[in-house]
């Protein structure tokens, strides 16, 4: 039996920074409750969306005290990926004590890593953080690329809450929710939030959630009310803004759509390049005036 508090639609919060480059708190807390009046179960935090490979260990350690305490009664997931061993141990003990409901790392990436590398990582922090592991599957960006018989391996095991499943192998996220039901499976690419619910996902952790989480909410809720085709109208919906934010770069799309909506994200961090002035008007034409126009 999946746990209720885990279940659900999870934004991935996006980091945002003010004038000096800073971690801007009072814009993070209101982009949380922003959310939370939308219907989001809860927050997967400092994972790829919050560009934690761009933060210090310290800055990281601050996202999550932050959004604890302005989410308090929120399902938490304390994402402490990173090649540096030593730093996910320090992330994960600060988020067991400061009261987080489970933690998630992405594999250990750019040296190819074997398996039996791989799996020493993701159990060696299990035990130090203390809390339910997510395993964080994504190939396209890890370069880790399991199947079934590996993620088995995590799945069999109490210490393991479930998968967070970026990858568009919908038979293998079948396979894994049918031989354990009782692990928890969310969906990862958003574009194909209809899908993985028809496969079997408990639920969603998505980007695009952090502006239009009422989106996937209605998803979720017309699919378990099996109204697929009205299901499919709004993922379309969905999809015609994901298409936009696929032109000017995901990442620094999503945090524009919320500047405009009267947010103060800034942009993301170098390497990643600001948006040009073209690519804010299309941001505007094609999402914000549309999304102002349905009254969300």
């Amino acid at each position: 039996m999946i746990d209720p508090k885990f279940s659900g639609i999870f934004p991935a919060l996006l980091t945002p920074f003010d004038a000096n480059n800073r971690i801007h708190e009072a814009e993070l807390e209101k982009l949380v409750k922003y959310n939370l009046a939308k219907g989001v179960k809860g927050f997967y935090v400092s994972g790829s969306t919050a560009e934690a490979f761009l933060l210090s260990t310290d800055e990281r350690k601050q996202i999550l005290t932050v959004i604890k305490n302005a989410a308090p009664d929120a399902t938490l997931i304390a994402h402490i990926g990173s090649v540096n061993e030593a730093e996910a141990f320090a992330l994960g003990k600060h988020a067991r004590d400061i009261g987080y409901d489970a933690v998630s790392s992405v594999a250990p990436y750019y040296y190819k890593f074997s398996f039996a590398e791989i799996h020493d990582y993701y159990f060696r922090l299990a035990d130090a953080s203390e809390l339910p592991m997510l395993v964080y599957h994504i190939p396209a960006f890890s370069g880790v690329n399991m199947g079934v018989s590996e993620m088995s391996t995590f799945l069999r095991d109490d210490r393991f809450l479930g998968i967070k499943y970026t990858s568009n192998d919908f038979f293998m996220m079948e396979q894994c929710k049918t031989a354990f039901p009782d692990k928890v499976v969310y969906n990862g690419y958003d574009e194909m939030f209809l899908a993985g619910l028809s496969m079997g996902a408990d639920g969603g952790i998505g980007s695009t959630y952090n502006f239009m989480a009422e989106k996937f909410v209605k998803i979720a809720e017309l699919v378990f009310a099996n109204r697929m085709a009205e299901a499919r109208e709004i993922q379309q919906e969905a999809n015609r803004i994901i298409t936009v934010l696929c032109k000017v770069g995901v990442m620094q799309g999503e945090k524009e759509v919320l500047n405009q909506l009267g947010f103060a994200l800034g942009d993301c961090r170098p390497p990643f390049a600001p948006l040009t002035a073209e690519q804010k008007e299309l941001v505007r034409r094609e999402i914000v005036e549309k999304l102002n126009g349905s009254g969300r």
